[in-house]
């Protein structure tokens, strides 16, 4: 186990190694960030003072060693548009990200898993098949469609939903959270559906067919000769066995629910760090875009790792063999 942990760590410190020389080196022909804080009017003399002062100007190896040394320690320096720490403003917006995510992933896992089970327990039923049309539908459709659709049904001809924003928010221990209000919730509603959909039907899709596959195995055709109940063989046998790949992919769409909340968050104007993002990306605010590539690398690592170690405690075969 040890081993196994140790391993894992070391292939998550090569990946943020490549992911911060990747930011580093991209974003650095994106623009002059220069030309975005200064106007026609200023002289290439003050130019050349601002590039001085922020670093600018110092040798490639130099900058890159700077940015590293700032990133462990979670400093990535002050915004060029806004002069305010990075840091201080990217962890302001992780809370309503990470509040719509967990939301996200909460509804999806809630309804995708039972649904997969249904439809894999029967497959021809009227039922089934209606379901398999949503999940058409929730592959299909692009999140930033869905959500002008939403927008359009539940805010503006039903007048039911606030369209945009997060409601009214409660500081917790400088916490940030709508999930002690009421106009906080209602925000909530819409674009943690529009994100969690998608999530939503892949899982769905995913429990089914491994359903399918689990149900024609050998130990379950032995359970149902041996007489027992068609409800311990399908839900103490197949489904627990069928849920040990969905702990994989449920883990790693979390981490994708958070990297691609961008689009979710631009549409309702939610202010998470996607919506940070986008602003970063329009005024060429390198600082942001940079860390805020580290930090989805970072979550994704970190989820990834916590998956790699549950799937190792779930799964029996690894534990015997000692191998991942």
């Amino acid at each position: 186990m040890i081993t196994f942990v140790l391993h894992r760590l070391w292939q998550a410190i090569v990946v943020m190694a490549v992911v911060a020389l990747l930011a580093f080196t991209m974003f650095r022909f994106v623009g002059d960030p220069v030309n975005q804080m200064v106007g026609i009017e200023t002289t290439p003399e003050q130019r050349e003072i601002i590039r001085e002062s922020l670093g600018l100007n110092d040798a490639v190896i130099v900058q890159f060693w700077s940015f590293i040394k700032g990133a462990v320690q979670f400093e990535f320096g002050i915004s060029y548009q806004w002069k305010k720490s990075v840091s201080d403003m990217i962890f302001s917006r992780l809370p309503a990200t990470m509040e719509l995510s967990l939301v996200s992933a909460v509804f999806s896992l809630i309804i995708a898993i039972p649904m997969g089970v249904y439809t894999g327990l029967n497959r021809n039923s009227v039922l089934s098949k209606f379901f398999l049309s949503i999940s058409l539908i929730g592959v299909s459709l692009p999140t930033f469609l869905i959500g002008i659709l939403l927008i359009y049904l539940f805010a503006v001809q039903l007048h039911m939903l606030p369209s945009f924003g997060r409601g009214e928010i409660v500081d917790v221990g400088g916490w940030t959270t709508g999930f002690l209000t009421v106009s906080g919730w209602k925000s909530l509603i819409l674009p943690a559906f529009t994100l969690g959909l998608f999530q939503m039907t892949l899982i769905m899709r995913l429990v089914r067919s491994e359903m399918l596959e689990v149900l024609r195995t050998d130990y379950i055709k032995f359970a149902r000769a041996r007489g027992l109940p068609s409800r311990i063989v399908n839900f103490g046998h197949a489904l627990k066995n069928t849920l040990i790949p969905v702990i994989t992919i449920t883990g790693l769409q979390l981490g994708s629910l958070i990297a691609f909340a961008i689009i979710t968050e631009t549409v309702f104007q939610w202010p998470g760090m996607g919506f940070l993002f986008v602003e970063a990306v329009r005024d060429v605010d390198i600082p942001i875009m940079s860390a805020y590539l580290l930090l989805i690398a970072f979550l994704f690592v970190t989820i990834n790792l916590v998956v790699d170690i549950l799937y190792f405690v779930v799964d029996p075969r690894l534990r015997v063999s000692g191998k991942e």
